[in-house]
């Protein structure tokens, strides 16, 4: 498990007070992490419980070895409670189960820790019954909500938590992430570019799909700037039958961004920012043949392509005009 310095880099201002108010064990009663996914807070939130209830902590740190740490690595320390939206939302059963848990005295200490993750997704009587919770803790207790949105979070909340903004993932950091989540090194600085979060990357590495779009991208990119009519061609047989969801389709468009970029990068001798560097050579090739106002008059075209998709236009029209729009330079 990651410790207090290795967050400090992606999170210089949470983090820095955090540990101050560890060392100075003024820790408040209850805090609302804001950040979007991949920015830590899940991962500072269990870290802080770790350290909370470690009765063998070394400073800032818990000490990861005892029966509280252990315990929490594997999910069943009796002390510490995870709320987990049921559904859409949190409900207040929920809650309500919540407050005759901690109604008992502290299984392994007196201490007590609940995480409430999603927190914008309680519901009014939910949200309305964890306020009374907050305004009366019950002994040694350590509340944490966690929320990618705090405005939705109800104001009294907000009011009687310590409000943490998280800074947005940094690249490095998500590549580390994806790296230790068992990805190879170049598929992760792609994922990193394309998605800015973890979360999102995992989910588009399912059934492969990151990496046969990443292979048709490239196939109809260097198409369109060799072969037009074959492009067409890749574009009817496996750009759009690969890109049916929404989603998918804004990923293809940001790929052929990245894709644009690389090429304009080779212009001006920019290798080493190369998100598909496997490439090189064809991009070396490509270079000599157009000019850096081409290539940046393409990508102005297919950031237009994704405001046209967003318009609800229909992509087989958006893909044909931009085809075209950039064969025509």
């Amino acid at each position: 498990m990651r410790l207090w310095k290795d967050w400090v880099e992606a999170q210089p201002q949470v983090v820095p007070m955090l540990v101050e108010s560890i060392k100075k064990q003024r820790l408040a009663h209850a805090y609302l992490f804001e950040g979007q996914a991949g920015s830590g807070t899940m991962d500072l939130a269990m870290l802080l419980a770790k350290r909370f209830l470690c009765e063998n902590s070394q400073g800032e740190d818990p000490c990861l070895r005892c029966v509280d740490c252990t315990r929490i690595d594997t999910g069943n320390h009796p002390d510490l409670h995870r709320i987990f939206p049921d559904g859409q939302s949190i409900k207040r059963e929920q809650i309500d189960y919540l407050q005759k848990e901690f109604s008992y005295r502290g299984m392994e200490s007196r201490k007590k820790v609940y995480i409430v993750f999603d927190a914008d997704k309680m519901t009014s009587t939910a949200a309305n019954t964890l306020l009374k919770f907050l305004e009366e803790p019950q002994g040694e207790t350590l509340a944490m909500l966690i929320t990618e949105q705090a405005s939705n979070v109800l104001p009294t909340i907000r009011s009687r938590s310590q409000h943490l903004r998280f800074q947005p993932p940094l690249k490095e950091e998500i590549i580390h992430q994806l790296v230790e989540h068992g990805i190879e090194q170049k598929h992760s600085h792609f994922l990193a570019e394309l998605t800015e979060n973890k979360e999102m990357a995992i989910r588009l590495i399912e059934d492969d799909w990151s990496f046969q779009a990443r292979s048709v991208v490239l196939q109809l990119m260097y198409e369109l700037y060799t072969r037009p009519d074959q492009a067409t061609i890749t574009l009817a047989e496996k750009w759009l039958p690969l890109m049916k969801e929404r989603i998918h389709q804004e990923m293809g468009l940001e790929m052929m961004i990245l894709w644009l970029r690389d090429l304009l990068y080779i212009k001006v001798e920019k290798q080493g920012e190369l998100v598909y560097s496997d490439f090189y050579e064809r991009y070396k090739e490509l270079s000599l043949s157009t000019s850096q106002r081409l290539i940046s008059l393409s990508l102005t075209k297919v950031m237009e392509a994704k405001s046209q998709l967003s318009a609800n236009v229909a992509i087989q029209l958006v893909m044909e005009r931009l085809l075209f729009t950039i064969q025509e330079g």
